[in-house]
Protein backbone atom coordinates (compact mmCIF):
# COMPACT_ATOMS: atom_id res chain seq x y z
CA UNK A 1 0.00 0.00 0.00
CA UNK A 2 1.16 3.43 -1.08
CA UNK A 3 2.05 6.14 1.71
CA UNK A 4 -0.50 7.87 -0.25
CA UNK A 5 -3.26 5.02 0.09
CA UNK A 6 -2.20 5.21 4.11
CA UNK A 7 -2.69 8.40 4.90
CA UNK A 8 -5.93 9.09 2.67
CA UNK A 9 -7.55 5.98 4.51
CA UNK A 10 -6.37 7.93 7.89
CA UNK A 11 -8.06 11.04 7.27
CA UNK A 12 -11.17 9.01 6.06
CA UNK A 13 -11.38 7.12 9.89
CA UNK A 14 -10.35 10.79 11.40
CA UNK A 15 -13.56 12.14 9.55
CA UNK A 16 -15.71 8.83 10.27
CA UNK A 17 -15.11 8.89 13.93
CA UNK A 18 -15.55 12.85 14.16
CA UNK A 19 -19.49 12.10 13.54
CA UNK A 20 -22.74 11.34 15.32
CA UNK A 21 -23.57 8.05 14.14
CA UNK A 22 -26.39 8.32 16.02
CA UNK A 23 -28.27 10.80 15.04
CA UNK A 24 -27.31 10.80 10.89
CA UNK A 25 -28.86 7.60 9.81
CA UNK A 26 -32.66 7.02 8.80
CA UNK A 27 -34.42 4.43 7.19
CA UNK A 28 -36.98 4.73 4.59
CA UNK A 29 -40.09 4.82 6.32
CA UNK A 30 -41.84 3.06 4.07
CA UNK A 31 -40.67 -0.49 1.71
CA UNK A 32 -40.88 1.44 -1.06
CA UNK A 33 -39.56 4.98 -0.91
CA UNK A 34 -40.11 6.35 -4.22
CA UNK A 35 -43.56 6.12 -4.15
CA UNK A 36 -45.93 8.80 -2.73
CA UNK A 37 -47.83 8.04 0.35
CA UNK A 38 -51.06 10.35 -0.79
CA UNK A 39 -53.65 7.63 -0.30
CA UNK A 40 -54.74 5.44 -2.72
CA UNK A 41 -55.57 7.83 -5.44
CA UNK A 42 -53.19 11.01 -4.77
CA UNK A 43 -52.97 13.66 -7.20
CA UNK A 44 -50.22 13.23 -9.45
CA UNK A 45 -47.68 15.84 -9.24
CA UNK A 46 -46.68 17.30 -12.78
CA UNK A 47 -43.31 16.40 -14.07
CA UNK A 48 -40.16 18.82 -13.70
CA UNK A 49 -38.18 19.22 -16.57
CA UNK A 50 -34.63 18.72 -16.62
CA UNK A 51 -33.92 22.30 -16.66
CA UNK A 52 -35.98 22.91 -13.29
CA UNK A 53 -34.86 19.49 -11.72
CA UNK A 54 -31.15 21.17 -12.02
CA UNK A 55 -32.05 24.55 -10.61
CA UNK A 56 -33.85 22.55 -7.76
CA UNK A 57 -31.08 20.73 -7.22
CA UNK A 58 -28.31 23.64 -7.83
CA UNK A 59 -30.59 26.16 -5.34
CA UNK A 60 -31.27 23.35 -2.97
CA UNK A 61 -27.11 22.54 -2.68
CA UNK A 62 -26.23 26.12 -2.43
CA UNK A 63 -28.15 26.56 1.05
CA UNK A 64 -24.88 24.78 2.22
CA UNK A 65 -23.03 27.17 1.47
CA UNK A 66 -25.16 30.20 2.30
CA UNK A 67 -27.29 28.98 5.18
CA UNK A 68 -25.75 26.38 6.63
CA UNK A 69 -22.17 28.08 6.81
CA UNK A 70 -20.11 29.22 9.70
CA UNK A 71 -21.92 31.62 11.40
CA UNK A 72 -18.64 33.94 12.37
CA UNK A 73 -16.35 33.55 9.19
CA UNK A 74 -18.91 32.37 6.51
CA UNK A 75 -16.91 30.26 5.43
CA UNK A 76 -18.01 26.51 4.83
CA UNK A 77 -17.81 24.44 7.49
CA UNK A 78 -16.60 20.83 6.90
CA UNK A 79 -19.88 19.17 7.93
CA UNK A 80 -23.20 19.43 8.35
CA UNK A 81 -25.40 16.89 10.42
CA UNK A 82 -29.02 18.24 10.45
CA UNK A 83 -30.20 15.77 13.22
CA UNK A 84 -27.25 17.64 15.71
CA UNK A 85 -26.43 20.94 14.39
CA UNK A 86 -24.02 22.24 16.39
CA UNK A 87 -21.79 19.49 16.27
CA UNK A 88 -18.45 20.96 14.58
CA UNK A 89 -19.91 24.20 14.11
CA UNK A 90 -16.41 25.79 14.54
CA UNK A 91 -14.51 23.59 12.19
CA UNK A 92 -14.42 25.52 8.59
CA UNK A 93 -12.93 23.29 5.89
CA UNK A 94 -10.25 25.26 3.51
CA UNK A 95 -11.12 23.13 0.27
CA UNK A 96 -14.75 23.04 0.87
CA UNK A 97 -14.79 27.06 1.65
CA UNK A 98 -12.67 27.24 -2.09
CA UNK A 99 -15.88 25.09 -3.51
CA UNK A 100 -18.49 27.63 -1.75
CA UNK A 101 -17.03 30.65 -2.98
CA UNK A 102 -17.37 29.64 -6.69
CA UNK A 103 -20.77 28.17 -5.62
CA UNK A 104 -21.80 32.09 -4.29
CA UNK A 105 -21.00 32.87 -7.54
CA UNK A 106 -23.32 30.40 -8.69
CA UNK A 107 -25.70 31.86 -6.39
CA UNK A 108 -25.59 35.51 -8.16
CA UNK A 109 -26.26 33.75 -11.44
CA UNK A 110 -28.80 31.70 -10.49
CA UNK A 111 -30.60 34.73 -8.56
CA UNK A 112 -30.62 32.64 -5.53
CA UNK A 113 -28.88 35.70 -3.62
CA UNK A 114 -28.10 39.53 -4.78
CA UNK A 115 -25.40 40.66 -6.06
CA UNK A 116 -24.43 42.68 -3.14
CA UNK A 117 -25.59 39.74 -0.64
CA UNK A 118 -23.07 37.69 -1.90
CA UNK A 119 -20.42 40.72 -2.32
CA UNK A 120 -20.72 41.28 1.63
CA UNK A 121 -20.95 37.59 2.09
CA UNK A 122 -17.68 36.78 -0.02
CA UNK A 123 -15.57 40.08 1.88
CA UNK A 124 -16.23 38.39 5.25
CA UNK A 125 -15.29 35.12 4.20
CA UNK A 126 -12.05 36.37 2.47
CA UNK A 127 -11.61 38.91 5.58
CA UNK A 128 -11.38 35.84 7.81
CA UNK A 129 -8.85 34.46 5.38
CA UNK A 130 -6.90 37.28 5.36
CA UNK A 131 -6.33 36.53 8.88
CA UNK A 132 -6.63 33.31 9.53
CA UNK A 133 -3.78 30.90 10.44
CA UNK A 134 -1.32 30.40 7.25
CA UNK A 135 2.32 28.53 6.94
CA UNK A 136 4.40 29.81 4.24
CA UNK A 137 1.03 30.97 2.71
CA UNK A 138 -0.48 27.71 3.03
CA UNK A 139 -3.59 27.48 4.83
CA UNK A 140 -4.41 24.21 7.36
CA UNK A 141 -6.99 21.68 5.81
CA UNK A 142 -9.19 23.12 9.26
CA UNK A 143 -9.79 26.39 10.49
CA UNK A 144 -11.39 27.49 13.79
CA UNK A 145 -13.91 29.68 12.17
CA UNK A 146 -13.83 31.96 15.12
CA UNK A 147 -10.00 32.34 16.05
CA UNK A 148 -8.88 31.46 12.68
CA UNK A 149 -6.50 29.01 14.43
CA UNK A 150 -5.77 26.16 13.13
CA UNK A 151 -7.45 22.96 14.18
CA UNK A 152 -5.40 19.94 13.71
CA UNK A 153 -6.73 16.98 11.39
CA UNK A 154 -4.64 14.69 12.52
CA UNK A 155 -1.61 14.28 15.19
CA UNK A 156 0.94 15.39 12.32
CA UNK A 157 -1.29 17.49 10.35
CA UNK A 158 -1.72 20.70 12.88
CA UNK A 159 0.02 23.07 9.69
CA UNK A 160 -0.15 23.71 5.87
CA UNK A 161 -2.35 21.57 3.65
CA UNK A 162 -0.92 22.35 0.36
CA UNK A 163 -3.92 20.47 -1.56
CA UNK A 164 -6.83 22.02 0.88
CA UNK A 165 -5.13 24.92 0.05
CA UNK A 166 -5.26 24.64 -3.71
CA UNK A 167 -8.74 24.08 -4.18
CA UNK A 168 -9.40 27.23 -1.96
CA UNK A 169 -6.56 28.74 -4.09
CA UNK A 170 -9.08 27.61 -7.16
CA UNK A 171 -12.01 29.08 -5.78
CA UNK A 172 -10.26 32.79 -4.99
CA UNK A 173 -9.37 33.21 -8.46
CA UNK A 174 -12.64 32.48 -9.45
CA UNK A 175 -14.22 35.55 -7.36
CA UNK A 176 -11.19 37.48 -8.35
CA UNK A 177 -12.10 37.32 -12.23
CA UNK A 178 -15.87 37.48 -11.68
CA UNK A 179 -15.46 40.82 -9.69
CA UNK A 180 -12.35 42.18 -11.45
CA UNK A 181 -14.06 44.99 -13.67
CA UNK A 182 -17.38 45.42 -11.04
CA UNK A 183 -17.56 48.68 -8.92
CA UNK A 184 -15.05 49.83 -6.53
CA UNK A 185 -16.27 47.50 -3.89
CA UNK A 186 -15.89 44.68 -6.32
CA UNK A 187 -12.34 45.50 -7.53
CA UNK A 188 -11.38 45.70 -3.82
CA UNK A 189 -12.48 42.01 -3.53
CA UNK A 190 -10.87 40.85 -6.83
CA UNK A 191 -8.02 42.22 -5.82
CA UNK A 192 -7.46 40.69 -2.13
CA UNK A 193 -8.83 37.62 -4.09
CA UNK A 194 -5.65 37.70 -6.13
CA UNK A 195 -3.37 38.58 -3.21
CA UNK A 196 -4.36 36.11 -1.00
CA UNK A 197 -3.31 33.47 -3.79
CA UNK A 198 -0.46 35.37 -4.66
CA UNK A 199 0.78 34.94 -0.79
CA UNK A 200 1.31 30.74 -1.40
CA UNK A 201 4.80 29.71 -1.49
CA UNK A 202 4.07 26.65 -3.60
CA UNK A 203 8.00 26.19 -3.69
CA UNK A 204 8.62 25.50 -0.51
CA UNK A 205 6.76 22.47 -0.16
CA UNK A 206 9.32 20.67 -2.94
CA UNK A 207 12.08 20.46 -0.06
CA UNK A 208 14.48 21.27 -3.35
CA UNK A 209 13.15 18.41 -5.03
CA UNK A 210 11.54 17.72 -8.17
CA UNK A 211 7.97 16.99 -6.49
CA UNK A 212 5.65 18.71 -4.27
CA UNK A 213 4.65 17.88 -0.62
CA UNK A 214 1.24 17.73 0.63
CA UNK A 215 2.08 19.22 4.42
CA UNK A 216 3.89 21.28 6.55
CA UNK A 217 3.95 21.84 9.94
CA UNK A 218 6.08 24.08 12.54
CA UNK A 219 5.90 21.54 14.89
CA UNK A 220 6.39 18.61 12.75
CA UNK A 221 7.71 20.42 9.94
CA UNK A 222 7.63 17.74 6.54
CA UNK A 223 7.23 14.21 8.76
CA UNK A 224 3.85 13.42 7.09
CA UNK A 225 6.27 13.00 3.74
CA UNK A 226 3.47 12.86 1.48
CA UNK A 227 4.55 13.53 -2.20
CA UNK A 228 1.54 14.24 -4.73
CA UNK A 229 2.19 12.34 -7.14
CA UNK A 230 -0.63 10.93 -9.61
CA UNK A 231 -3.16 10.30 -10.74
CA UNK A 232 -5.51 11.59 -7.72
CA UNK A 233 -7.64 14.25 -6.68
CA UNK A 234 -4.33 16.72 -6.81
CA UNK A 235 -3.45 17.71 -10.63
CA UNK A 236 -4.63 21.36 -9.44
CA UNK A 237 -1.76 21.87 -7.52
CA UNK A 238 0.86 21.78 -9.94
CA UNK A 239 -0.99 23.73 -12.06
CA UNK A 240 -1.73 26.10 -9.56
CA UNK A 241 2.22 26.26 -7.99
CA UNK A 242 3.14 26.75 -11.83
CA UNK A 243 1.40 29.85 -12.32
CA UNK A 244 2.36 31.57 -9.55
CA UNK A 245 4.50 34.77 -9.96
CA UNK A 246 6.61 35.24 -6.99
CA UNK A 247 7.18 30.84 -5.74
CA UNK A 248 6.57 29.33 -8.95
CA UNK A 249 8.04 25.18 -9.62
CA UNK A 250 10.17 24.34 -12.30
CA UNK A 251 8.72 22.02 -15.04
CA UNK A 252 10.25 19.25 -14.09
CA UNK A 253 8.79 19.28 -10.43
CA UNK A 254 5.66 18.31 -12.30
CA UNK A 255 7.07 15.90 -14.69
CA UNK A 256 8.99 13.69 -12.16
CA UNK A 257 6.57 14.49 -9.68
CA UNK A 258 2.85 14.14 -10.93
CA UNK A 259 3.59 12.52 -13.75
CA UNK A 260 6.29 10.59 -12.75
CA UNK A 261 8.36 11.02 -15.67
CA UNK A 262 5.90 9.59 -18.25
CA UNK A 263 4.91 6.25 -16.03
CA UNK A 264 1.35 8.45 -14.98
CA UNK A 265 0.34 6.87 -18.35
CA UNK A 266 -1.72 3.53 -18.02
CA UNK A 267 -3.48 1.01 -20.36
CA UNK A 268 -5.37 -0.64 -18.14
CA UNK A 269 -9.50 -0.66 -18.82
CA UNK A 270 -12.10 -0.88 -16.40
CA UNK A 271 -15.56 -1.73 -17.22
CA UNK A 272 -15.36 -1.54 -21.12
CA UNK A 273 -13.37 2.26 -20.51
CA UNK A 274 -9.55 2.69 -21.13
CA UNK A 275 -8.56 4.73 -17.95
CA UNK A 276 -6.08 6.23 -19.27
CA UNK A 277 -3.76 7.03 -16.41
CA UNK A 278 -2.33 5.33 -13.23
CA UNK A 279 -5.13 5.55 -10.63
CA UNK A 280 -3.33 5.64 -7.35
CA UNK A 281 -4.30 2.42 -5.22
CA UNK A 282 -7.03 1.56 -7.72
CA UNK A 283 -4.55 1.26 -11.06
CA UNK A 284 -7.20 -1.97 -12.30
CA UNK A 285 -10.34 -0.57 -10.97
CA UNK A 286 -10.50 3.30 -11.44
CA UNK A 287 -10.24 5.07 -7.74
CA UNK A 288 -12.88 7.00 -5.82
CA UNK A 289 -15.11 9.57 -8.38
CA UNK A 290 -13.84 12.57 -6.78
CA UNK A 291 -10.83 12.73 -8.37
CA UNK A 292 -12.71 13.43 -11.50
CA UNK A 293 -13.90 16.29 -10.19
CA UNK A 294 -11.64 18.37 -7.50
CA UNK A 295 -8.91 19.52 -9.84
CA UNK A 296 -11.61 20.16 -12.13
CA UNK A 297 -14.12 22.36 -10.94
CA UNK A 298 -12.28 25.12 -12.57
CA UNK A 299 -9.98 23.79 -14.38
CA UNK A 300 -11.73 22.66 -17.51
CA UNK A 301 -10.24 18.85 -18.46
CA UNK A 302 -12.13 19.70 -22.07
CA UNK A 303 -9.62 20.19 -24.39
CA UNK A 304 -6.54 18.88 -21.70
CA UNK A 305 -3.60 17.66 -22.60
CA UNK A 306 -0.17 17.05 -21.74
CA UNK A 307 2.40 15.54 -23.54
CA UNK A 308 1.51 12.05 -21.28
CA UNK A 309 -2.33 12.34 -20.93
CA UNK A 310 -5.48 13.48 -22.36
CA UNK A 311 -7.32 14.59 -19.85
CA UNK A 312 -10.50 15.37 -21.35
CA UNK A 313 -10.22 11.26 -21.81
CA UNK A 314 -9.53 10.43 -18.61
CA UNK A 315 -11.79 12.10 -16.70
CA UNK A 316 -14.63 10.93 -18.83
CA UNK A 317 -13.95 7.44 -19.15
CA UNK A 318 -13.31 7.63 -15.47
CA UNK A 319 -17.29 8.63 -14.94
CA UNK A 320 -18.17 6.15 -17.44
CA UNK A 321 -16.50 3.20 -16.23
CA UNK A 322 -17.99 3.88 -12.60
CA UNK A 323 -21.48 3.77 -13.80
CA UNK A 324 -20.83 0.65 -16.25
CA UNK A 325 -19.54 -0.75 -12.91
CA UNK A 326 -23.00 -0.07 -11.16
CA UNK A 327 -25.17 -1.07 -13.97
CA UNK A 328 -23.02 -4.19 -14.31
CA UNK A 329 -23.29 -4.69 -10.56
CA UNK A 330 -21.28 -7.31 -10.51
CA UNK A 331 -22.02 -7.93 -6.09
CA UNK A 332 -25.54 -8.20 -6.96
CA UNK A 333 -26.25 -5.45 -4.83
CA UNK A 334 -29.81 -4.54 -4.73
CA UNK A 335 -30.92 -1.45 -7.11
CA UNK A 336 -28.00 -0.79 -8.31
CA UNK A 337 -28.57 0.59 -11.90
CA UNK A 338 -29.03 3.34 -14.18
CA UNK A 339 -31.07 5.09 -11.43
CA UNK A 340 -29.00 4.96 -9.02
CA UNK A 341 -25.28 4.76 -9.37
CA UNK A 342 -22.11 6.97 -8.15
CA UNK A 343 -19.22 5.50 -5.89
CA UNK A 344 -17.21 8.28 -4.11
CA UNK A 345 -15.33 8.95 -0.78
CA UNK A 346 -18.53 9.99 1.00
CA UNK A 347 -20.13 9.33 4.35
CA UNK A 348 -21.03 5.63 4.87
CA UNK A 349 -24.09 3.35 6.21
CA UNK A 350 -21.53 0.49 8.68
CA UNK A 351 -23.03 -2.98 8.23
CA UNK A 352 -24.27 -2.78 11.78
CA UNK A 353 -26.20 0.74 10.41
CA UNK A 354 -24.17 3.40 12.17
CA UNK A 355 -22.38 6.45 10.10
CA UNK A 356 -18.85 6.10 8.79
CA UNK A 357 -16.73 7.47 5.84
CA UNK A 358 -15.54 5.48 3.17
CA UNK A 359 -13.77 5.60 -0.19
CA UNK A 360 -16.19 3.96 -2.44
CA UNK A 361 -14.86 2.72 -5.62
CA UNK A 362 -14.74 -0.40 -7.60
CA UNK A 363 -13.27 -3.14 -5.79
CA UNK A 364 -14.44 -1.08 -2.43
CA UNK A 365 -18.00 -1.10 -2.85
CA UNK A 366 -20.55 -1.64 0.25
CA UNK A 367 -23.72 -1.17 -1.46
CA UNK A 368 -23.70 2.65 -0.68
CA UNK A 369 -24.47 5.10 -3.61
CA UNK A 370 -23.21 9.00 -3.00
CA UNK A 371 -25.47 11.11 -5.12
CA UNK A 372 -22.32 13.64 -5.17
CA UNK A 373 -20.63 10.89 -7.63
CA UNK A 374 -23.23 10.97 -10.58
CA UNK A 375 -24.30 14.71 -10.11
CA UNK A 376 -20.91 16.02 -9.94
CA UNK A 377 -20.14 14.16 -13.26
CA UNK A 378 -22.82 16.12 -15.48
CA UNK A 379 -20.26 17.56 -17.77
CA UNK A 380 -18.87 14.08 -18.45
CA UNK A 381 -22.08 12.33 -18.48
CA UNK A 382 -24.95 14.23 -18.92
CA UNK A 383 -27.71 11.91 -20.04
CA UNK A 384 -26.55 9.20 -17.51
CA UNK A 385 -26.45 11.87 -14.79
CA UNK A 386 -29.60 12.92 -15.57
CA UNK A 387 -31.14 9.52 -15.08
CA UNK A 388 -29.22 9.36 -11.55
CA UNK A 389 -31.00 12.52 -10.82
CA UNK A 390 -34.02 11.68 -11.59
CA UNK A 391 -33.49 8.61 -9.48
CA UNK A 392 -32.66 10.52 -6.69
CA UNK A 393 -35.63 13.05 -6.75
CA UNK A 394 -37.98 9.67 -7.26
CA UNK A 395 -36.70 8.93 -3.19
CA UNK A 396 -36.76 12.98 -2.30
CA UNK A 397 -38.73 11.46 0.29
CA UNK A 398 -35.88 10.22 1.73
CA UNK A 399 -32.85 11.53 0.67
CA UNK A 400 -33.84 15.25 -0.16
CA UNK A 401 -32.73 17.31 3.43
CA UNK A 402 -32.55 20.56 3.71
CA UNK A 403 -29.30 21.13 2.23
CA UNK A 404 -29.96 19.28 -1.23
CA UNK A 405 -29.23 15.95 -1.30
CA UNK A 406 -28.30 13.54 1.71
CA UNK A 407 -24.46 12.30 1.77
CA UNK A 408 -25.43 8.79 0.63
CA UNK A 409 -27.92 5.90 0.65
CA UNK A 410 -28.13 2.22 0.78
CA UNK A 411 -30.72 0.84 -1.28
CA UNK A 412 -29.20 -2.62 0.15
CA UNK A 413 -30.42 -2.30 3.48
CA UNK A 414 -33.59 -0.72 3.13
CA UNK A 415 -33.20 2.59 1.51
CA UNK A 416 -31.12 3.41 4.76
CA UNK A 417 -29.77 7.24 4.51
CA UNK A 418 -26.77 8.74 6.35
CA UNK A 419 -28.75 12.45 7.22
CA UNK A 420 -25.46 14.67 6.62
CA UNK A 421 -23.55 17.01 4.58
CA UNK A 422 -19.94 17.59 3.72
CA UNK A 423 -19.09 20.49 1.58
CA UNK A 424 -16.58 18.83 -0.51
CA UNK A 425 -18.82 16.25 -1.63
CA UNK A 426 -22.03 19.45 -2.17
CA UNK A 427 -19.92 21.96 -3.66
CA UNK A 428 -19.03 19.97 -6.78
CA UNK A 429 -22.42 19.46 -6.88
CA UNK A 430 -23.22 22.72 -7.23
CA UNK A 431 -20.39 23.60 -9.47
CA UNK A 432 -20.19 20.96 -12.01
CA UNK A 433 -23.91 21.23 -12.96
CA UNK A 434 -23.29 24.85 -13.76
CA UNK A 435 -20.19 23.92 -15.81
CA UNK A 436 -22.54 20.96 -17.69
CA UNK A 437 -25.26 24.46 -18.37
CA UNK A 438 -22.80 27.18 -18.63
CA UNK A 439 -18.96 26.86 -18.10
CA UNK A 440 -19.60 30.05 -15.55
CA UNK A 441 -16.41 28.33 -13.68
CA UNK A 442 -14.25 26.94 -16.20
CA UNK A 443 -14.52 30.29 -18.22
CA UNK A 444 -13.45 31.93 -15.27
CA UNK A 445 -10.49 30.14 -14.07
CA UNK A 446 -9.22 29.41 -17.93
CA UNK A 447 -9.18 32.75 -18.64
CA UNK A 448 -6.94 34.27 -15.99
CA UNK A 449 -3.91 34.97 -17.58
CA UNK A 450 -1.34 33.37 -14.74
CA UNK A 451 -3.16 30.35 -15.10
CA UNK A 452 -2.72 30.27 -18.10
CA UNK A 453 0.93 31.16 -18.25
CA UNK A 454 1.38 28.16 -15.45
CA UNK A 455 -0.66 25.56 -17.87
CA UNK A 456 2.05 26.90 -20.77
CA UNK A 457 5.17 26.64 -18.49
CA UNK A 458 4.14 22.72 -18.09
CA UNK A 459 3.36 21.96 -21.79
CA UNK A 460 -0.39 21.65 -21.46
CA UNK A 461 -3.07 22.34 -24.57
CA UNK A 462 -6.02 23.71 -22.95
CA UNK A 463 -9.59 25.15 -23.96
CA UNK A 464 -9.14 29.54 -24.12
CA UNK A 465 -12.25 30.46 -23.40
CA UNK A 466 -14.63 32.73 -25.91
Amino acid sequence: MTKNAVYIILCFLILGCSSDSSDAVAEAPEENPGQGNGGENPTPQPELTDAELLDLTQQETFKYFWDFANAESGAARERYIPANPNQDQNTVTTGGTGFGLMGILVGIERNFVSRTEAVNRLSKILNFLENADRFHGAWPHWIHGTTGKALPFSTLDDGADLVETAFLAQGLITVGEYFKNGSTEEQALSELAFTLVDGIEWNWFTQGENVLYWHWSPNNEFAINLKLQGYNETLITYILAAASQDYSIDADVYKQGWALNGNLKFSASAYGYPLEVKHAGSEQTGGPLFWAHYSYLGLNPFGLSDAYVNYETATVNHALSNYAYCVQNPLGWRDYGQDFWGLTASYTLNTDGSLGYKAHRPGNDTGVISPTAALSSFPYTPQESMAALRGFYSIKNILLGPAGFYDAFSPDQNYKVAEAYLAIDQGPILVMIENHRTGLLWNLFMRNERVQAGLEKLDFNYTVPQ
